[in-house]
């Protein structure tokens, strides 16, 4: 069993960024997608949310959680809510917020980088 202190996902500034690009992410896709259907702005939000809670990479948190899936699926995972994070203002919020959240979901990419080793490897 891998111990969660081999994994860079630890708190400090690339924790707390990743946090903040999926608030955006989490806040702007259902604002966003509700013009296509409020069912589809819940599905939207639900795997946001639920299917992180549910899935992760052994050894990635300080638990193990509920279902184990490999590191380089959870980075799929990781780069659709980053993504969403830097799509989803553009159509949801004035252009300046967009601008900013995008700023931010970029510096969330640099900072994760060795999370994303780490989760490539395992």
């Amino acid at each position: 069993m891998t111990q969660a202190a081999d994994s860079p996902n630890r708190t400090n500034a690339a924790s707390g960024l990743r946090f903040l690009t999926e608030l955006i992410g989490w806040t702007a896709t259902p604002w966003a997608l509700h013009r296509v259907g409020w069912a589809v702005a819940i599905i939207a939000l639900v795997l946001l949310i639920g299917l992180p809670a549910v899935v992760g990479t052994p050894g990635d948190r300080p638990f193990d959680p509920p279902v184990a899936i490999p590191g380089a699926a959870m980075l799929l995972l990781v780069l659709l809510e980053v993504a969403a994070a830097a799509v989803a203002p553009w159509f949801a919020w004035p252009t300046w917020t967009a601008v900013v959240a995008t700023a931010l979901a970029a510096a969330s990419v640099v900072l994760e980088q060795p999370r994303w080793r780490w989760l490539l490897r395992h």
